[in-house]
């Protein structure tokens, strides 16, 4: 299949979609009746206040955590019903939260990504891919490197690499700027972008930046008290009305070459 067969092949049809979904703890509901329908292709931010629901749904969404109640699928396929190893092939997830008790190289950790397709015996194709995911993350001279030798933001870039080498219709990163500086951060959007845009991939990332979200994302999805506040294009989003009543402060919203700008202040 060509890149343009394949990117169109992968675009048509939904990314995510989630019907109701509902999540309580305890009296606490955390996930509130939630609707999306997302395409295959582009990226989505998930923006909101702290506990507005944005890693929880992200997490039900990739089969994390489950639902209390309603229903998800990710480019066809019903999370909560289709085995493990076929959901795999389409569906990657980073949290936010990544320890291994292994000691493991870059290109160790990376290869990992190709264990739903090679199931431990890499082939030439999925060393490939591996190769390709340590460059496209600038990883390529750390690859031999123990991940206890790096920075916490190498070690985050190694972990994406290893999501993004999977090769899925569907990445779902929570928070995954965290321990990046300014280039580094700028340089994984600036790639999660180009994911999507040139591989037709469905990119969905929590981030807490309304600039980032504002700047990189095709869709941004607001929330707020565990539900969907207000879902559209960044220009449809990054109005100081609606993001006043989201995060609760006084919000401003300029246009500087072309993109919308918030700054905000108490």
């Amino acid at each position: 299949m060509t890149a343009t067969a394949e990117t169109s092949a992968r675009t048509r049809g939904h990314g995510v979609r989630a019907e109701g979904v509902t999540k309580r703890y305890g009296r606490s509901l955390v996930v509130d009746d939630v609707h999306l329908d997302l395409p295959l292709g582009g990226v989505t931010a998930l923006i909101g206040p702290n506990g507005a629901g944005k890693s929880t749904l992200l997490s039900i969404v990739g089969r994390l955590l489950g639902a209390d109640a309603g229903r998800v699928s990710v480019a066809g396929l019903d999370v909560a019903t289709t085995r493990g190893d076929e959901l795999a092939k389409r569906l990657a997830v980073l949290r936010q939260d990544n320890h291994l008790d292994i000691r493991l190289t870059v290109r160790d950790l990376v290869t990992f990504g190709r264990y739903p397709h090679s199931k431990g015996r890499p082939t030439a194709e999925d060393l490939e891919h591996v190769e390709r995911a340590l460059a496209y993350l600038d990883l390529t001279e750390l690859a031999d490197r123990f991940l206890d030798q790096l920075s916490g933001g190498q070690r985050q870039r190694a972990f994406v690499a290893m999501v993004l080498c999977q090769d899925t219709d569907v990445i779902l990163l929570d928070e995954p700027l965290n321990n990046l500086d300014l280039r580094h951060a700028v340089a994984m959007m600036g790639r999660l972008r180009d994911a999507a845009r040139e591989l037709g991939r469905t990119v969905v990332v929590v981030v807490h930046d309304l600039n980032v979200a504002s700047c990189y994302a095709d869709t941004i999805v607001a929330m707020r008290d565990g539900k969907v506040a207000a879902c559209g294009t960044p220009a449809e989003i990054m109005r100081p009305d609606l993001l006043e009543e989201i995060y609760g402060l006084p919000v401003r919203v300029h246009e500087l070459d072309g993109q919308l700008i918030a700054t905000y202040y108490g």
